[in-house]
């Protein structure tokens, strides 16, 4: 559905993986702290790497509610906002990345990057 994005979670899988229910996941989605796009089978689906584990337990990407909010004000849709985070960038340049790897903005927000994505995401709505 969108280059970059290898998997999809449906909103039960986010609930069963965060430890709470389907209710949640969705007020998170409506809250805008996480994106599920609808796929062609109507199923709404999260982009798995959106959650990572910390100390056993999956959360969401702490840094990625914030980003989605900046992306939302630059006036990009949901679908937009997630092709944008998933799209590498070569210009981007992470502290400690591998030299030759072309990091995508998701990457650096997992990695608690979120200066330097953040800086281009606000950059967009001017």
């Amino acid at each position: 559905m969108i280059d970059g994005v290898e998997s999809w979670l449906t909103l039960p899988d986010v609930a069963e993986r965060l430890g709470t229910d389907v209710g949640q996941v969705r007020r998170l989605v409506q809250d805008g702290a996480l994106v599920a796009l609808r796929h062609p089978d109507g199923i709404r689906r999260v982009p798995e790497r959106f959650l990572v584990q910390a100390d056993g337990a999956w959360r969401t990407v702490p840094t990625l509610p914030g980003t989605l909010v900046l992306l939302a004000d630059a006036g990009f849709s949901d679908e937009e906002a997630v092709r944008w985070l998933f799209s590498p960038d070569p210009t981007l340049t992470p502290v400690g990345w591998p030299d030759g790897a072309v990091p995508a903005p998701i990457d650096l927000l997992a990695a608690g990057q979120k200066t330097e994505v953040r800086r281009r995401a606000q950059a967009l709505g001017f």
